[in-house]
């Protein structure tokens, strides 16, 4: 999820051009990827609640579906399948944000959200997941255009992750030994793909309004293939589990 800044970037605002050269927009730096230690530790604090939270999370899709109860190595699957799915589904898609609007010149960072933390906490313990940890940040943006492309930087980057899980499962959904890897791959790509679904709802602060607003047939197009991607991965993976 991108943010609006409500201000201008420092940079922008100490920027006084002499009126009689100046014409059209303040010039803006491209290319520089920036950050800073309140962006890196907003940054990990929220990996690592997401990581918990998905952590709960694998464990009750989980519990009931494997003969026996949990076999060895499962916690630690649990934990890589949480940081995966935390680093993958939701960082790297703050992450592109980021990239997106700095490239396009202006200040961006990602800002957690407390109580949006707490309440993913809440709900993983309940077995689902409503997860609002923070977002990216951006100061000083006003053109529809540079919005649209930066919301939907995030959803795109979770369809490419998505899509590499998916064949990733696929190579080896046929290897009996593998059948549990297979699922967990598939689960991969159902996180990313419902989490770009999510985010191109076109309601309050959701990449999807910002998109829908820069380009009608570019949200109509990205949510629905967000959507029919998640509902097939979905259908794949409820499909898997009862062999196991």
């Amino acid at each position: 999820m991108v943010a609006d800044g409500g201000v201008t970037s420092r940079r922008m605002a100490n920027w006084t051009p002499n009126p009689s050269y100046w014409t059209g927009s303040i010039p803006r730096e491209r290319h520089r990827i920036t950050t800073s230690p309140t962006e890196v530790a907003h940054l990990v604090i929220a990996f690592l609640v997401l990581t918990i939270d998905l952590t709960l999370i694998w464990e009750y899709l989980w519990l009931g579906v494997i003969p026996g109860g949990f076999r060895a190595g499962a916690a630690a699957q649990a934990v890589a399948f949480a940081v995966t799915a935390a680093f993958t589904g939701f960082i790297a898609h703050e992450m592109a944000h980021k990239v997106a609007a700095q490239r396009y010149g202006f200040w961006a960072e990602f800002r957690m959200s407390p109580v949006g933390l707490l309440l993913s906490l809440v709900t993983a313990f309940a077995g689902v997941l409503f997860a609002a940890p923070g977002a990216t940040v951006v100061s000083g943006m006003g053109d529809v255009r540079e919005w649209g492309r930066t919301s939907l930087a995030g959803p795109l980057l979770n369809l490419v992750e998505g899509t590499a899980f998916l064949a990733a499962g696929a190579a080896v959904w046929f290897d009996s030994h593998a059948r549990f890897v297979a699922a967990e791959l598939l689960l991969l790509a159902l996180f990313n793909g419902w989490f770009a679904a999510f985010n191109l709802i076109p309601f309050g602060p959701l990449d999807g309004r910002k998109v829908l607003r820069w380009s009608r047939l570019g949200w109509a197009v990205s949510f629905a293939v967000s959507l029919g991607f998640t509902v097939g991965v979905l259908a794949l993976w409820a499909e898997g589990i009862p062999p196991f």
